[in-house]
């Protein structure tokens, strides 16, 4: 038996017993109707094997993520991953953090939509908009402002409501929503009435599972995993009892550690690459798209989140995460950095090329280029180096590789500062209206 198998077992083990609590009356008896069993407390339910294996057949092996013409990037397990922006709920410019607003979310969406290596805009708390609005503002916003895909960040089950009339203004599931389960073995109200709320529409659905390991779920990370997987399948067998086929997309990945000495949960340790890792293996065991983010603890775009970052891109990528999540997060997920986010840019495009290793054919092995250039000869103004060398070499757009004098001349500027004027620059710049004023109109009425 491999870890993937263990690691089902054992969550298959904790669902058969104590099973888990759904606090919604309506699902709670949905699962009952389906082959569930009252557990020993209030809206706890044991949920048989054979109802996970039936929920996990309903759920597609591929998600698309729409973009605003309706195509965009598709999901599979263990496929080339796919990379979006972050929640949270401030913004750190030039050194300085403030709660993060309106403005903010507009100016983020247009960054974002300009970053190559983005395929998606993520919600924020926004300061300035009543919590009962959130949802559907930034949603509009995002779309005034990217032509990606949209992960809405929810936050009343009104707002549901309304996110999935605003559904039908663009083809294709255009954005996204997700939940994370509280645990251990527990799914709250809120939760799961969103999932209700929103099912019949075919907008994908992350289902989150996020032990901290020692707090809410064992020590050792295969406990936490267990626990985590479990709470993961619990929701998928919701979401699939409310409409068989959802969209779903297995998120183990934002499982955590609580440091001891420091009293904080970690985000950015080398524990929770390995739980990325684990949703990785997970979801191509399951035949559904994975998920996990990258983080780090530090408060600015500095050389503790160089080293967590980088190292959390690379190793997310190399494991076949589906999707990621990260680009310009700090501080734990609680602040979106733009500098931060340019920086990200760079580190994914930077792991991407390292991990996509060298194509030996007949064409790259060039010999009779070295042939015909002989000797001592010189290849930079050959013709088969034209052709080859911008898809061949990574080409950085903020990292320095001039000579040191020429470095100091110009100001001898850090990494944090090429990225902020990349950012006023990109900000800065002219661009074309990401929506007509019939969408705009469209979107506003049916947030109201």
């Amino acid at each position: 038996m491999n870890s993937a198998e263990m690691i089902h077992e054992a969550s298959l083990a904790l669902l058969a017993e104590p099973g888990i609590r759904l606090e919604h009356d309506g699902i709670y008896n949905k699962v009952l109707a389906a082959g569930g069993r009252p557990g020993a407390a209030a809206h706890v339910v044991r949920i048989p094997r054979e109802l996970v294996q039936e929920c996990l057949s309903r759920a597609p092996s591929s998600v698309q993520l729409a973009d605003r013409s309706g195509t965009g990037k598709v999901l599979t397990p263990g496929a080339n991953a796919a990379v979006w922006s972050v929640p949270g709920m401030n913004l750190c410019r030039h050194g300085q953090r403030r709660p993060f607003t309106t403005s903010d979310m507009a100016d983020a969406a247009r960054l974002i939509d300009q970053l190559p290596a983005a395929d998606g805009v993520f919600g924020m708390s926004m300061d300035d908009v009543p919590p009962t609005s959130r949802d559907v503002v930034g949603l509009r916003i995002m779309a005034e402002n990217t032509r990606k895909h949209i992960r809405v960040l929810c936050f009343t089950t009104d707002g549901a409501q309304k996110l999935c009339r605003m559904k039908s203004v663009f083809p294709g599931a255009w954005f996204s929503i997700g939940f994370t389960s509280h645990g251990p073995l527990r799914w709250t109200q809120l939760a799961l009435e969103t999932y209700a709320c929103t099912a019949g529409y075919g907008i994908p659905v992350s289902i989150n599972g996020e032990p901290m390991a020692g707090v809410s779920g064992p020590v050792t990370l295969a406990g936490s995993a267990a626990v985590g997987n479990a709470e993961i399948l619990a929701g998928i067998v919701v979401n699939q009892l409310l409409e068989p086929g959802r969209p779903c997309i297995y998120n183990l990945g934002l499982a955590h550690i609580f440091d001891m000495r420091a009293a904080v949960a970690v985000t950015g340790g080398p524990e929770n690459h390995i739980l990325a890792d684990i949703s990785a293996q997970m979801g191509r065991f399951y035949n559904i798209p994975s998920c996990s983010w990258v983080s780090t603890e530090s408060k600015r775009p500095d050389e503790q989140a160089a080293l967590e970052k980088s190292i959390g891109y690379y190793s997310h990528i190399q494991s076949g995460v589906s999707l990621i999540w990260g680009i310009g997060q700090l501080e734990s997920e609680l602040t979106f950095s733009p500098a931060q986010a340019v920086i990200d840019n760079e580190i994914i495009t930077y792991a991407r090329r390292r991990l996509r290793g060298a194509e030996i054919t007949p064409e790259t092995l060039a010999v009779d280029v070295v042939r015909e250039v002989g000797i001592a000869g010189d290849f930079l103004s050959h013709e088969h180096t034209l052709s080859h060398f911008r898809t061949e070499f990574f080409e950085p757009q903020i990292l320095c590789r001039r000579r040191h004098d020429d470095w100091q001349q110009q100001g001898g500027r850090r990494l944090s500062d090429e990225a902020e004027s990349r950012v006023d620059a990109i900000l800065a710049a002219e661009r074309n209206p990401c929506l007509a004023d019939d969408q705009i109109a469209a979107l506003r009425q049916l947030s109201c």
